[in-house]
């Protein structure tokens, strides 16, 4: 949990400070009250009234949206059943390192889909290349990298490799299956 600054803490110290000395002067107004005289009735109002502005002042503090440190309520029901929070803590952080991996690797697949398809498009139209590249080095590849993959030798169609390199491992008798 965050630590609240030292300085709203003394604003807020100072704010209750101030409601107390509120709520005295209107306990010393009440206990001097005359119902008969005029003043007496426009000093109390005036009491109740300064009062009322502290108690809102307080108020405003204590609601602001970023007085106070955000918890989870997960948290808070791990601390009323009686659990350690730090469990709470470390499977959250299990929990966004597993899910940043999975985010990770899709960016990773993704990227690579890229590159094939734009190296397949410039192979294929090669009047595109110009758009191509453009595409590729705004959603973070290289130019470099496309003109590196457009320069490889491929005389045989990685298709006819990938289907070659599964029939060779079911017929290869030395590896596990």
């Amino acid at each position: 949990m965050a630590p609240v600054q030292r300085f709203d803490h003394d604003g807020i110290e100072q704010q209750v400070k101030d409601v107390i000395q509120d709520l005295y002067q209107v306990m010393v107004q009440v206990s001097s009250y005359d119902s008969v005289g005029k003043p007496s009735k426009d000093v109390l109002a005036n009491e109740i009234q300064t009062l009322s502005k502290s108690l809102q002042k307080v108020h405003t503090t204590a609601s602001a949206p970023d007085s106070l440190p955000s918890v989870p309520p997960e948290l808070l029901e791990y601390v009323e059943n009686g659990r350690n929070p730090d469990i709470y803590t470390r499977e959250f952080v299990e929990l966004v390192r597993r899910g940043n991996q999975l985010m990770r690797g899709k960016t990773h697949a993704f990227a690579d889909f890229r590159d094939v398809l734009a190296k397949n498009i410039c192979k294929a139209n090669p009047e595109l290349r110009e758009d191509v590249v453009r595409v590729v080095e705004a959603t973070g590849g290289s130019k470099a990298a496309l003109d590196a993959s457009l320069s490889e030798p491929s005389g045989v169609d990685e298709s006819a490799n990938a289907s070659t390199s599964i029939t060779s491992t079911a017929t290869n008798p030395n590896l596990p299956q």
